[in-house]
């Protein structure tokens, strides 16, 4: 990162005193005061437009200033569709305590890949509107235009499951952005440190009785919006405190208007149920099932 130096004194008037700056003058001047170093980029807020940001209301962590600068600090996942990147998002020389002047996020990036499961997505994906059908049917060929499409479609997709289980209240991160195939989120962790998975925690009888009722509580949450998660299992459920946050969220499937809907729903009964049988904790799939097709409005 690069700050103006002594040498870069600004220029004096005729009598040698320095100029006066206006309040518009003095921030520019502050703004390019330091740039992006190696790993760094400017924040990419600014490029978003309204409907690729997060909901409101907007938590006061969130940090939108255009003097901000992402610093990608490592990776924390990698899959065969995406990748997660811890970020940090700062206001240079900024009190960091400050709400708004600093914060670590997850930086959720899609690629392409020859041995990506884009080529499953169908079985989410029956049901949704499509825009253009030409996209539709490159993504289907598996072309290399059709890859990209899906990047750029799953991210999308994952952004407004996001937003729309945030407006819910569903216990999941909140969706800061989404431009391209990035999609930026609350990251879930303390430090740097990622929260662990469900599939990690060992815990007493009571504690998991007590992430059943939260993981019970997040799918009742769903299915009143006539929703499914359609990948639920331990490992995309991250427990911080002893709080259940859900996570990857592009196949949320609509159980009304896809075909197989309530079949990636009991699936989702059946994952959770057997990790915490396996705990020696009871739990009836197909009773938790019953509830959930209950509470679907059609």
């Amino acid at each position: 990162m690069k700050f103006l130096s002594s040498l870069d004194e600004p220029s004096t008037t005729p009598f040698g005193a320095p100029p006066v700056l206006s309040p518009v003058e003095a921030s520019a001047l502050m703004f390019q005061a330091a740039e992006p170093g190696e790993g760094q980029r400017w924040s990419t807020w600014p490029a978003t437009i309204p409907t690729e940001r997060g909901p409101e209301p907007r938590p006061d962590w969130l940090v939108t200033s255009a003097a901000a600068i992402d610093t990608e600090l490592g990776v924390v996942k990698t899959g065969k569709e995406a990748s997660l990147f811890l970020i940090e998002r700062a206001v240079p020389d900024a009190p960091a305590d400050v709400p708004g002047n600093a914060v670590l996020l997850a930086a959720k990036r899609y690629r392409s890949s020859e041995h990506s499961d884009f080529h499953r997505s169908a079985v989410y994906t029956e049901g949704r509107g499509t825009r253009r059908s030409r996209d539709v049917r490159a993504v289907a060929k598996g072309t290399s235009f059709g890859r990209s499409v899906a990047r750029v479609q799953w991210a999308y997709a994952e952004f407004d499951a996001l937003s729309r289980l945030t407006e819910l209240g569903a216990s999941v991160p909140y969706p800061v952005q989404v431009h391209d195939t990035e999609v930026l989120m609350e990251f879930i962790g303390d430090g740097r440190v990622a929260a662990p998975r469900l599939a990690q925690v060992r815990a007493g009888r009571d504690l998991l009785r007590d992430l059943f009722q939260q993981v019970a509580d997040f799918m009742h949450v769903l299915a009143r919006a006539g929703l499914a998660h359609g990948d639920l299992s331990p490992y995309n459920l991250l427990v911080h405190h002893g709080r259940v946050v859900a996570i990857d969220l592009p196949q949320v499937v609509d159980l009304v208007s896809n075909p197989q809907g309530f079949d990636l729903l009991h699936r989702d009964c059946v994952n959770v149920c057997e990790w915490f049988t396996r705990q020696r904790l009871e739990c009836d799939a197909e009773e938790l099932f019953s509830e959930l097709v209950g509470e679907v409005g059609f």
